[in-house]
């Protein structure tokens, strides 16, 4: 069997700035939702996001995009309250969906009320295993259709963090990260993030434009070149970020 094409090859569009790519995106992120009953979405935190979600949720998008068909997780999230300012929820929550007519039960939020990280992580699992209908992931049914990823400088991309055990995790569908970073984080793992019929990269600004050119370059050795996909990948980046 043929390995999946690395992600880090797709193609990659250069916009002016950080709100030239969140408007790029959502435009992108509405013609990806056309013609499905059903639209499944895999939020990235961030502050390159947090403008796609604001500008989703503006004049331009907000009578436009299918809220009631649409499905919304989260590729990773602090193990902090929803309320806490370093909650990836509650920026979603107040850049967006607070703001336009998205059904509660259509939000999946990670349970940070849970008595630890690890437990947060089992009960996403088994929430998403509910929401897809099995036990095990078909490559032919991608669970969600549209992922939204970002890239930290390091290379890590959702909470798929540099030297950490969840890198070679392959069963679980999704895991607490409980060091690398000052606070415990939960993440969804390489097979779950494939596992979607395109996946697109938010890149902006000039601290990550080496690591940019390293991923894109075919590089392995950070956690972004690491992720393969049969699904299609896009980079959406700002001029900064590309080096121009």
């Amino acid at each position: 069997m043929m390995a999946e094409p690395k992600v880090s090859a797709g193609p990659m569009s250069v916009h002016a700035d950080a709100d030239a790519v969140a408007e790029a995106v959502a435009s992108w992120l509405l013609a990806q939702s056309a013609g499905k009953s059903r639209f499944t979405v895999s939020l990235s935190g961030g502050s390159t996001p947090k403008r796609l979600y604001e500008r989703l949720a503006g004049p331009a998008y907000r009578d436009r995009f299918p809220w009631g068909r649409t499905e919304w997780f989260f590729g990773d999230e602090r193990f902090v309250p929803q309320d806490d300012r370093d909650s990836n929820f509650r920026m979603v929550n107040e850049a967006m969906l607070s703001r336009v007519p998205a059904p509660q039960a259509s939000v999946h939020p990670f349970d940070t009320a849970l008595a630890s990280p690890q437990e947060a992580a089992r009960a996403y699992e088994e929430e998403l295993k509910r929401f897809y209908g099995a036990g095990a992931l078909d490559p032919a049914k991608p669970l969600f259709d549209v992922t939204l990823l970002g890239l930290g400088p390091d290379g890590h991309t959702a909470s798929l963090i540099p030297g950490q055990p969840v890198l070679d995790e392959h069963e679980r569908w999704a895991a607490a990260v409980t060091e690398g970073r000052p606070e415990a984080r939960l993440t969804l793992t390489y097979p779950v993030i494939a596992s979607s019929r395109a996946i697109a990269f938010l890149v902006t600004g000039a601290e990550k434009a080496e690591m940019l050119a390293h991923v894109r370059s075919g590089a392995e050795d950070v956690p972004a070149g690491r992720l393969r996909s049969a699904g299609e990948a896009h980079w959406f980046v700002d001029r900064a970020a590309a080096g121009s």
